[in-house]
């Protein structure tokens, strides 16, 4: 498996797992990322922070940090 923040730009995923415990997760889950969620990676900063998603018809940039608590697996095209 692969993190959000490893996710190659244009691609399609879906969220298996979110790692992370307490206020971290909850702050997650409450910008609409949960399991089995299509996202779609729409770019990523030059410096690889943020990395700015698609998910449930909505734009969401994230911290790299952040990214990284998501784990996902990419859609066969």
């Amino acid at each position: 498996m692969t993190t959000l923040r490893e996710a190659i730009v244009g691609s399609s995923y879906v969220i298996k797992k979110i790692h992370g415990t307490g206020p971290l997760k909850r702050r997650i889950m409450d910008m609409g990322l949960s399991k089995n969620t299509e996202i779609y990676v729409r770019k990523v900063a030059p410096l690889g922070d943020p990395v700015q998603i698609r998910v449930r018809g909505y734009e969401l940039s994230l911290r790299r940090e952040d990214a990284e608590c998501v784990e996902v697996e990419e859609i066969e095209k």
